[in-house]
């Protein structure tokens, strides 16, 4: 029998995917001297007359944009897809296979402010951004077979404008990463009778140590077989297949887990934490997915630090998905975090890379002001 079998090297099955993740707990004590990246400021105005997402600007194609005041949607500019794109098999060998494919893309402004994010929102603003995803989904669920809602934030995830904002890529196929999910949660319905990731929430309900957050409808994850340092998974309670499903007491739920989890993020390193956040639900048509659970991915690059993340190169690349810091400590490292976020505190040092302006704080005022989502909003539970 080998002593904390977990403190050695070891190998980690994601049973949604099928696929391993390799963790190497005694490798946290290396040191680094390795790329640092840069703190990035965190003052911006509320409105940018230069921002092509800001109300009542200019867009890239000479499109005006309304003065909207809440959320605000519209076709991409520079969408990946095509919605006319004809059906036809282009390939030229059998080992050179080609589909063409259709779809469209659409960007979400989840705010007309374009000094917040979703972590700076209260529940109450983040409540409409949850109901235009839903109503996003179900409009082009009625022509798409898939449609990916997701939001990269911060310039080390690849997002092009500060301006808070997500996007939506529909398409006529399942791609890679849904489609294996499809597979591993269609499998374990059919071997077991019950959707996997209910079965893996109540294994973790009883374990209690990789959950962060939870309230009466959601939970909030480090998973088991997490590759991020920090990566978390979100999933109702009940079993929901898609985001248009959820009844409105647990749209109210995600948006006050989202707003303590985000906080919880930000709070960890003091910084506007980047990452990548995406939806998957079942597809939309009528094939068979009662095996499958809604839930959302949230995938953040930093590892010891604001200015130092996580590389998946080498091993990551050529072998397979590789950590050191084990999911158990990462969700404790988040889970002993305030979920006051640290710049609305009354103790935050504002330094260089923390200096808000004064329109930033007079922003945390309008949301400190607002009435609570609901008197009853039950508090995160730790397990």
């Amino acid at each position: 029998m080998i002593p904390n079998p977990f403190d050695q090297p070891h190998r980690r099955l994601n049973a949604l995917t099928g696929e391993y993740v390799f963790v190497s707990p005694h490798r946290t004590k290396r040191p680094w001297q390795g790329r640092v990246e840069p703190n990035a400021p965190t003052s911006r105005p509320q409105h940018d007359p230069q921002c092509y997402l800001c109300p009542g600007n200019v867009r890239a194609n000479k499109e005006l944009n309304p003065n909207y005041d809440a959320t605000f949607v519209f076709t991409n500019d520079f969408s990946a897809f095509l919605d006319d794109t004809p059906s036809a098999d282009v390939s030229r060998h059998p080992l050179l296979r080609a589909q063409t494919q259709a779809g469209t893309c659409r960007v979400i402004c989840f705010s007309p402010r374009h000094d917040f994010t979703l972590a700076l929102m209260s529940a109450v603003q983040i409540r409409p951004v949850v109901d235009v995803w839903a109503d996003q989904v179900a409009d082009l669920g009625r022509k798409w077979k898939w449609v990916q809602v997701f939001e990269n934030k911060g310039d080390v995830m690849g997002c092009s404008n500060p301006h808070p904002h997500g996007q939506i890529w529909a398409s006529d196929f399942v791609p890679n990463e849904p489609a294996k999910e499809h597979i591993q949660q269609q499998k374990w319905f059919k071997e077991n009778g019950s959707p996997l990731l209910l079965d893996y929430a109540q294994a973790e309900i009883t374990q209690g140590e990789r959950i962060v957050a939870q309230n009466a409808h959601w939970l909030a994850i480090v998973p088991w077989w997490a590759v991020w340092p920090f990566e978390t998974l979100i999933q109702p309670r009940r079993q929901v297949l898609r985001l248009p499903d959820l009844n409105s007491a647990e749209r109210d739920g995600l948006a006050d887990l989202l707003r303590r989890l985000l906080a919880r993020y930000d709070n960890l390193f003091q910084t506007s934490f980047p990452y990548s956040l995406g939806w998957h639900g079942a597809p939309n048509d009528e094939g068979d997915y009662s095996g499958w659970q809604l839930h959302a991915h949230i995938y953040p690059p930093l590892l010891r630090s604001a200015t130092v993340k996580k590389f998946m190169v080498g091993y990551e690349m050529l072998a397979e998905a590789q950590r050191d810091i084990t999911p158990e400590q990462a969700a404790a490292r988040l889970r002993d975090l305030t979920e006051e976020h640290y710049l609305h505190s009354p103790n935050c040092r504002v330094t260089a890379s923390t200096s808000v302006s004064a329109p930033v704080l007079r922003g945390f005022e309008d949301v400190a002001s607002m009435s609570p989502l609901h008197a009853t909003t039950e508090k995160w539970l730790r397990i």
